[in-house]
């Protein structure tokens, strides 16, 4: 009898031994699984970007993170997805900034300060003061900014030809659609083009029935799959960028270690670095495209974009009461250097 109660006992050992063994091993195995949210198509760029950030990151940490890619804005439009970062319901997001937060991320929209990709390089340079304070907005809120994702260079699209386009000085014939931002508002009336604000999803129809005359506030690849079908004119001014800020809640960033941050990062910086490199074959690939399609496409030189380019600088002061000017006085020191720099 007590050889059988001995035997049960240790039956019993063996399979509480086991359950904890199992427990401990199911514990251990569970990944952090991140949703990582975007706005833009399957099949774009940016989305095959988050893709390898994803992989790497996977790969990297052995599966410890796993990272879910919910483009097309599967998971809300990017203000709704930017309060989930906050609250740390979304953990990542490949978005445009949401200046509705805090005015001061408009600073990416500003026209004129760089109308080159070399340009564009130093800008978001993620060591560079631009970066910096695009990461200071952003932590104020609740978000790390890991990296700056540059989706393409903005001009302008119109039904009709501009009357002297490069001439900042006369009135170039056209009413042009803008994003309702006081950073295009400013300096496209400063450079006489005459302005209107129409939500981008009533745009395609103002244009089609003279509500409009041209849109300007999106990247070549948007102009041409949006509006390609309505657009007669395309003018490569490269006035401003369009930008996706790849972004962490930090509610999570700060609970992670060091060695995963580091694994994060350097997986967001390669993918950042390599849209500044592509940007240009991809840009050059969508303007071919516009003249495939019969779209008249202006191409100018950095010099031939100067004057410009001055027009829409020597609107920055208006911008001090709703930046700061503290901000937009360090702004113009700082993007003088960088053109100083790639002249």
């Amino acid at each position: 009898m007590k050889q059988k109660r001995t035997f049960k006992f240790f039956a019993l050992t063996l399979l509480l031994a086991a359950a904890c063994a199992l427990g401990g091993a199911k514990a251990e195995a569970a990944p952090l699984v991140l949703k990582f949210a975007g706005q833009n198509p399957p099949d774009h760029a940016a989305t095959t970007a988050m893709n390898e950030i994803a992989k790497e990151v996977e790969a990297k940490t052995e599966g410890r993170i796993q990272i879910k890619v919910y483009p097309a804005n599967q998971l809300g439009d990017y203000s709704l997805v930017y309060e989930e970062l906050i609250r740390g319901t979304i953990e990542m997001a490949a978005i445009s900034f949401p200046s509705q937060f805090d005015s001061r991320m408009d600073l990416i929209y500003v026209q004129g300060y760089t109308s080159s990709y070399e340009q564009v390089a130093k800008v978001y340079d993620p060591n560079g003061w631009f970066f910096k304070k695009m990461d200071e907005f952003n932590k104020a809120l609740g978000v790390k900014l890991l990296g700056m994702y540059l989706d393409g260079m903005v001009g302008i699209g119109t039904v009709k030809e501009m009357r002297d386009p490069l001439n900042p000085k006369v009135d170039h014939g056209v009413l042009l659609r803008i994003p309702n931002m006081d950073v295009f508002k400013t300096a496209l009336e400063g450079a006489r083009f005459r302005t209107i604000s129409i939500p981008f999803a009533d745009v395609y129809q103002s244009m089609q029935t003279g509500v409009c005359d041209g849109d300007t506030g999106y990247a070549i690849v948007a102009a041409y799959t949006a509006l390609g079908d309505v657009i007669k004119h395309w003018y490569n001014f490269n006035k401003n960028t369009e930008c996706l800020g790849v972004m962490i809640s930090a509610k999570l960033w700060e609970k992670l270690p060091d060695a995963d941050k580091k694994v994060l990062q350097e997986a967001v910086n390669k993918q950042a670095a390599l849209s500044i490199k592509n940007a240009e074959a991809n840009d050059n690939k969508y303007l071919d495209l516009m003249r495939k399609k019969g779209i008249v496409v202006h191409t100018y030189t950095t010099e031939e974009l100067r004057p410009l380019m001055e027009a829409f600088a020597a609107t920055w002061s208006q911008l001090d009461s709703s930046k700061g000017k503290e901000l937009m006085d360090e702004f113009k020191r700082e993007m003088k250097k960088i053109s100083d720099a790639t002249k």
